[in-house]
């Protein structure tokens, strides 16, 4: 670890953010608490009409501002219709792997402010029962959830409020072991705002201020591809602080911070990329360069969308993405210092 800070924050912090329910779209539960953390550390909190939360923290040269983006919507499902018999059925937001979310707790939350909770099975859910229990597709035709209430038909369910559209958002089940491996849904991309929020403090701790005026960036609809297409007036630079990805091709482990070259849309901006990979180097970090499949993050929506910027990314490698994921705090220190020598242009 470069830099002094205690790692401890960083997991304290995700563990405040991933218990949170913040699914595609879903902000109203989030930003009150983005708001209390930055507070606790000086800062403020300001918003676009995409309700995307900023800290913003002048620079010794305020000539030139530079975004951070580490989103915070996740994947997760909505209340899509309820069968005669009580049970939901759900459409997914964002890139949901049902084989891992079957025999979950999730939690869905009402337009009127009620969660009721209840548990994600398949249809065909006992070996005892159906003779395709072990073969039926796990998709969201033949998934559903069962309430942990009393019902019997569809008119108790809507007797309970819930309708089309609801959030459904699975339990998070965070663990972070005594040597240091953090087991949970939703290290993509909570990791990557609490390694953010780290630098912040370390920056106010120290009372540092970055090289050029810095925009902290909090989107919620990363998971469908949206989340860094408007960017704020005057932003030159866009650093995606997302999850890096653990597999054949890949050189990143989970101990590693990754730089990402090269997503499914687009590669990144060369002499920004460039410039990561040295400032890794200078710091001495345990970092690998990859490019990924099937993986974009806000940095290349930014670009697809035409701002006229540079984009690069880098965050935590993970085992299992959009299921139960794993890293370890190496990973997240590496991450945290790589950030913060990038903003402090070291």
């Amino acid at each position: 670890m470069k830099y002094n800070y205690d790692p401890m924050y960083t997991i304290d912090t995700f563990r405040r953010l991933v218990n949170v329910p913040s699914i595609v779209g879903y902000y109203v539960q989030m930003n009150p608490v983005i708001e209390e953390m930055a507070k606790e550390l000086g800062y403020s909190v300001t918003y676009d009409h995409k309700s995307t939360p900023y800290i913003t923290v002048d620079g010794i040269d305020n000539s030139k501002t530079i975004l951070v983006g580490a989103h915070l919507d996740t994947i997760g499902m909505v209340v899509r219709s309820i069968d005669k018999d009580g049970m939901i059925r759900v459409r997914q937001v964002g890139g949901v792997n049902y084989n891992s979310l079957e025999g979950e707790t999730v939690t869905i939350y009402t337009r009127d402010g009620r969660a009721y909770t209840g548990l994600m099975a398949c249809q065909s859910h006992s070996v005892h029962v159906f003779d395709d229990a072990r073969t039926l597709e796990r998709n969201e035709n033949t998934m559903m959830v069962i309430l942990d209430e009393k019902i019997t038909c569809k008119e108790d369910v809507v007797a309970l409020g819930i309708q089309h559209g609801d959030p459904v958002c699975p339990d998070p089940r965070c663990q972070f072991t005594p040597n240091g491996y953090l087991k949970s849904r939703f290290i993509d991309d909570k990791a990557a705002a609490a390694c953010a929020f780290t630098t912040l403090k370390y920056l106010a701790d120290n009372n540092l201020k970055p090289k050029y005026r810095t925009m902290f960036a909090f989107p919620y609809s990363e998971e469908i591809g949206i989340g860094g297409t408007y960017v704020p007036e005057g932003v030159s630079e866009y650093i995606a602080i997302d999850i890096g990805l653990i597999g054949p091709d890949y050189d990143g482990n989970e101990h590693c911070v990754t730089i990402c070259a090269k997503d499914n849309a687009t590669p990144y901006d060369y002499e920004l990329t460039s410039r990561l990979i040295e400032t890794a180097k200078r710091a001495g970090l345990n970092y690998a360069v990859d490019i990924f499949y099937r993986y974009g993050t806000d940095g290349s929506a930014s670009l697809r969308a035409g701002n006229n910027l540079r984009a690069a990314a880098f965050g935590m490698p993970v085992w299992c993405s959009h299921g139960m994921e794993r890293t370890h705090i190496d990973s997240l220190n590496n991450t945290t210092d790589l950030l913060t020598a990038y903003v402090l242009g070291e």
